[in-house]
């Protein structure tokens, strides 16, 4: 008999969790052959989904609760819940019901000796503008970084077998990017259509601010290309630069007085030049900051509290 592991990252959804939670043990409950277990990850909301994920918590053995000491953000959360599974498969879903969990078994059965990863798309997806328009950005990201093919879609809700995620959280890094790790562990992988629906209630987790940050974590984590676009970028601006020299110097030559200094031009030229290099400084910066956070070894999350704690030993 096979066991999900199913991991739930949660963040102010008091009101949403508890009916996610019963719409999986409700669908694994119908497939007699597959026993389950449920990790709450609480990312420390200024709310009472920890409360409320205690009460799941104490009504059912098989569902577990993880509290953070503050938000380490979605990808932490999932990384904490990695640690502790104990299935052969592992399911990640979201906590607002936007992913149906009687769809899970399109994910599952997927699964087999030629796909290690299945990914749900969307048949037609119903997040807003400014989610959609994140998750685009993030799509080409790991497709040029990471050459993820143009084809796949990456989305929050997914299916993998234990060994995926048993290499996944060999990363200690303080800055985890889970597209990255999944695509690094393995390359057979596919996408199979399921429905999105309407979120249940309140707003995505996701502001700007957060979005950014988990842009760079994908931009510095597993690819030196910007850094390489920024050498290239350089050279060109330097290149640029000397030709533009040289036409000056000539014009000048030929046409002597009638070439005016152009100090306007000259000002502007310089401002687009220290643009680039603080730009491609700032680059650099990011990449060494992360080093050096790494390096002092900040963790990805802390733990405060479980709820019904899973023995691992």
């Amino acid at each position: 008999m096979q066991k999900i592991s199913f991991v739930i990252p949660c963040y102010h959804s008091a009101q949403t969790v508890g009916n996610v939670v019963r719409d999986i043990v409700d669908t694994v409950l119908v497939r007699s052959e597959f026993q389950y277990e449920i990790i709450l990850v609480n990312d420390n909301p200024p709310d009472d989904t920890w409360r409320v994920i205690c009460e799941i918590c104490r009504n059912n053995p098989h569902i577990h609760g993880i509290c953070f000491t503050k938000n380490f953000g979605q990808h932490a959360a999932l990384m904490a819940g990695y640690r502790k599974v104990t299935g052969d498969i592992v399911v990640s879903l979201d906590d607002d019901g936007q992913n149906p969990p009687q769809e899970m078994f399109k994910l599952i059965d997927a699964l087999n000796e030629k796909t290690d990863l299945v990914y749900a798309k969307y048949i037609q997806k119903k997040c807003s503008p400014f989610r959609n328009f994140g998750s685009k950005v993030n799509d080409w990201m790991v497709q040029w970084l990471l050459n993820k093919p143009k084809e796949l879609y990456l989305a929050s809700y997914y299916a993998a077998k234990r060994f995926i995620i048993d290499e996944m959280v060999k990363c200690e890094n303080p800055f985890p990017y889970i597209d990255g790790l999944a695509l690094r562990s393995t390359s057979e992988y596919i996408n199979v259509d399921i429905v999105h629906k309407e979120r249940a209630a309140g707003n995505s987790g996701y502001s700007f601010a957060k979005l950014m940050g988990l842009w760079m974590n994908g931009l510095t984590s597993f690819s030196v290309k910007p850094l390489r676009i920024a050498t290239f970028s350089g050279f060109c601006i330097s290149l640029f630069g000397l030709v533009l020299a040289m036409i000056i110097i000539i014009q000048k030559l030929i046409l002597k007085d009638a070439v005016s200094a152009g100090w306007p031009s000259i000002m502007t030229v310089v401002l687009i030049l220290d643009g680039a290099i603080m730009i491609m400084l700032g680059l650099v910066g990011e990449y060494v900051g992360r080093i050096y956070v790494t390096m002092n070894k900040s963790p990805q999350y802390v733990i405060k509290d479980e709820a019904n704690p899973i023995d691992t030993e």
